[in-house]
């Protein structure tokens, strides 16, 4: 199970993640990006209540960095040590900006 929330200010789109970002969820999630990119120069996710990401979930926040870098930027915030660890193992934490 996973709920995103969506807050666009201008040209800032904040995603909110609850729950787990799996093989079942990514889509959800790819979906949903696709249709707030346009015209987002600034974009975060708020990871403070995600609970695990899986290589799906990965390749989703991996999709729209390469999306963000070519229109802005992305960071990522509030990442939780299990999460953090799945970054840092898989070598993510060196791709993705994390505060």
């Amino acid at each position: 199970m996973l709920n995103i929330s969506k807050d666009a200010n201008g040209k800032n789109l904040t995603v909110g993640l609850e729950g787990r970002l799996d093989t079942t969820t990514a889509p959800m999630l790819e979906e949903e990006l696709k249709a707030s990119f346009e015209g987002v120069e600034a974009l975060v996710f708020d990871l403070a209540k995600l609970e695990y990401i899986s290589s799906a979930g990965l390749r989703v926040l991996l999709s729209a960095q390469k999306t963000m870098n070519k229109q802005g930027s992305m960071v990522v915030k509030n990442v939780s040590d299990e999460v953090n660890e799945i970054f840092d193992v898989t070598g993510f934490a060196d791709i993705l900006t994390i505060e």
